[in-house]
């Protein structure tokens, strides 16, 4: 498993399972499997007396109208990829092991790294 996160040409955040799509020697694309959307809540600005707040993530499927666990992306949509840090990996992780509902994914978490 390569869990990776994808910067888009949209913006969009994306971690998922992500391989390479190859034909002739050369990356066309990749695929996302079990793509989640990284949205995020700005932490608080330090004030005198105060600790500064964790980031704070919510993960979501990355396209919501479909079943499909395994999406190509063109090589010309990704801007770069990068290891995502410890705690978010696992966040992941936990999220595409647990047998839940789309009801139940937009949940926050508070991150310490």
């Amino acid at each position: 498993m390569s869990i990776k996160v994808a910067l888009l040409k949209s913006g969009e955040s994306v971690i998922a399972d992500i391989k390479e799509l190859v034909s002739d020697d050369n990356i066309c694309g990749y695929l996302f499997e079990n793509p989640y959307l990284i949205t995020h809540l700005e932490p608080k600005l330090l004030t005198e007396g105060t600790e500064t707040s964790k980031l704070k993530i919510s993960l979501i499927p990355w396209i919501l109208i479909t079943s499909d666990t395994k999406i190509p992306v063109r090589s010309d949509w990704v801007i770069t990829m990068v290891e995502p840090i410890g705690s978010v990996k696992k966040i992941y992780e936990e999220r595409i092991n647990e047998s839940s509902e789309v009801d139940s994914v937009d949940e926050q978490r508070n991150l310490s790294e």
